[in-house]
């Protein structure tokens, strides 16, 4: 089986150095680059599995490269990491609102950011069965370009972590998902967060789908998954 590529479009050479190092250990093909626009060029050039994207570039910024890459039709379903300074709830909306599938803020542990990087491939290796980004099972609806829910008709609010989570549950129902793995598909494997933290999470996400909520069914010793239709 061939490498996955991963292209890093990063300007800071000491974090493109250790990111380079640290994916090539684990077998990855990693290619580089300093600036939107040449990031954009190779992406296009080579389609790599995976792109590590950071907000604020030199000429195009992040969120044009992401958009672009969205638009194109040989870029569109490759994986799209980005990298930020901020750390505002707002601007981590707007990366994904612009198609961004996972966001990560500096300063940040490598080893982390890795286990990420693989938890997306993985997901992209299963999901290609759900292109849309629109997902509609027993009333509810989640829409994951316009970071809408909808529970029988009416919009409900809820955090980023519980929409990953309900994203990741109804992308596969049926499935049963481990906490590590909701973790990764969640918030990523933070060294201070827990998979018990995912507990938490769930009991909010329910009682916020109200009587749909017994759709995130439990399963015992090992973690959750959305009922079957």
């Amino acid at each position: 089986m061939s490498k996955q590529t991963i292209l890093i479009v990063e300007d800071e050479p000491s974090l493109i150095e250790v990111l380079s190092y640290n994916l090539e250990k684990e077998g990855f093909t990693v290619l580089t680059a300093s600036d939107g626009q040449a990031g954009l060029d190779r992406a296009l050039n080579v389609v790599p599995e995976l792109v590590i994207l950071d907000l604020m570039l030199p000429g195009l910024d992040g969120l044009q490269v992401c958009a672009q890459l969205r638009n194109d039709s040989r870029t569109k379903d490759i994986r799209i990491l980005m990298l930020t300074a901020r750390s505002e709830e707002t601007d981590e909306v707007v990366g994904f609102n612009m198609g961004a599938d996972d966001y990560v803020t500096k300063p940040f542990k490598v080893r982390p950011l890795v286990h990420r990087v693989k938890a997306l491939l993985r997901r992209s290796e299963t999901s290609s069965e759900s292109s849309s980004d629109v997902i509609s099972a027993h009333g509810v609806e989640i829409d994951r370009t316009n970071h809408v829910t909808k529970v029988e008709g009416e919009e409900i609010e809820l955090t980023l972590t519980e929409f990953r989570l309900l994203w990741a549950l109804m992308r596969q129902p049926g499935r049963t998902f481990s906490r590590l793995e909701l973790l990764d598909d969640s918030r990523g494997a933070d060294a201070n967060a827990l998979e018990r933290t995912i507990d938490v999470h769930i009991r909010a996400l329910r009682k916020k789908l109200g009587s749909r909520g017994d759709l995130v069914e439990t399963v015992r010793g090992i973690g959750y998954r959305f009922k079957r239709s």
